[in-house]
């Protein structure tokens, strides 16, 4: 029996531009979808100015208000197929117990770095509805502004990348410290990856009763680990995160509406999650493996050849350079139907366009309406 309250309910929460959802499913879209890497930020002048209004960008993150006006700016100035929540993936380690500060011109410092048992075993298991209650908020108060105009993607570091910063101290050109640790003491950093993995996992559920659709797991330095030690120092762990967090979709889904089994949905894929493992490339088989909805690909990686590798059922996301976008409008141009010549005769629509990276403060936001009216000519 159709239960007309729950049909009613879907239709009022419905999507209207849900392309983004439907690539990830491999449904048939109306354009390619299109989002972008750090789209609401420092590039915007509107950005830069609610920054001026807060001490620092920790306080930007955790202004609930402040947060969703900076995430709902971009969308007011261009087509976009998916909203982002605004944050930080260093929010989690902060919550943890770990005494962070973002310095102008350095970027996020721990003051307290790990380096021993003790440090791991000081670290708090969070609570996220609790702990960071004020990305909740801010997911909520997103929701409300968006209308259900588009899609909101929830986000997270992946466990190998924020034990990078919180090892290291701050961000790295060597990575030293964090790989001195993966060879000589392998089990400690294990044990720090397992415990930043059960945050993370309690982290999304948050995030997907707050109302996310969709999920991005950012594995940032996984590309500077070489194949064995990506495999178990990173890979393995979005493994971990993305087969709890189906399982716990799962339950969920049964909790609501009793025996799932004849539901489409009910093996947790609702949530669609993407990974992003920057310079991560030679690894796309490995990537393969462990399931994701969507792979996210940077620009070193050429999108043809990477379609060629992974299976079909998953989605592709990327990847011109960001500095293309320094360029003239016309060169632009040429690099997008560079793009789309690549994927031709393996174009499907599992395909997500966005840059190989985070778009840089310094570019102009005319050059980005200039690439989104590129791609949705497309």
């Amino acid at each position: 029996m159709i239960d007309l309250k729950t049909e009613k309910n879907k239709i009022k929460n419905k999507i209207k531009n849900d392309n983004i959802l439907k690539a990830l499913k491999g449904e048939k879209v109306d354009r390619v979808p299109l989002w972008i890497m750090r789209q609401a930020g420092r590039y915007l002048p509107e950005y830069r100015e609610i920054r001026k209004t807060v001490p620092d960008f920790m306080g930007l993150c955790q202004n609930p208000k402040l947060a969703c006006e900076v995430t709902l700016q971009p969308l007011r100035r261009f087509d976009l197929d998916a909203s982002i929540m605004f944050s930080d993936i260093l929010v989690i380690p902060h919550a943890m117990g770990m005494d962070l500060e973002f310095i102008p011109g350095k970027g996020p410092v721990f003051h307290d770095p790990i380096k021993n048992l003790k440090d791991i075993d000081n670290l708090k298991l969070i609570n996220s509805n609790q702990d960071l209650s004020y990305v909740m908020e801010t997911i909520d108060l997103i929701k409300t502004g968006l209308n259900n105009s588009v899609p909101l993607i929830g986000f997270s570091g992946s466990p190998w990348t924020l034990a990078t910063y919180m090892i290291e101290g701050s961000g790295s050109k060597q990575f030293s410290i964090v790989k001195k640790m993966v060879y000589e003491n392998p089990e400690l950093i294990t044990k720090l990856l397992d415990k930043l993995s059960d945050s993370i996992i309690d982290y999304f559920m948050a995030q997907i009763n707050a109302g996310v659709n969709l999920l991005m797991l950012f594995d940032t330095w996984g590309g500077i680990l070489d194949l064995p030690r990506y495999k178990e120092f990173s890979l393995r762990f979005m493994d971990k995160i993305i087969c709890k967090v189906r399982e716990k979709v799962r339950e969920q889904n049964i909790e609501n509406n009793g025996d799932s089994k004849s539901d489409s949905n009910s093996d947790g894929r609702e949530i669609p999650i993407i990974i992003f493992t920057k310079g991560g490339g030679l690894y796309l088989s490995e990537q393969e493996s462990i399931s994701p909805d969507g792979i996210g690909l940077d620009w070193t990686m050429d999108i043809g050849d990477a379609r060629k590798i992974v299976d079909s059922k998953i989605s592709l996301q990327g990847n011109i350079d960001p500095c293309v976008l320094f360029s003239d409008k016309s060169k632009i141009s040429k690099e997008v139907d560079n793009l789309f010549e690549k994927l031709s005769g393996n174009f499907d629509s599992r395909f997500i366009f966005n840059l190989g990276h985070g778009i840089l403060p310094q570019i102009d936001p005319d050059k980005v309406q200039h690439l989104i009216e590129c791609v949705h000519n497309h």
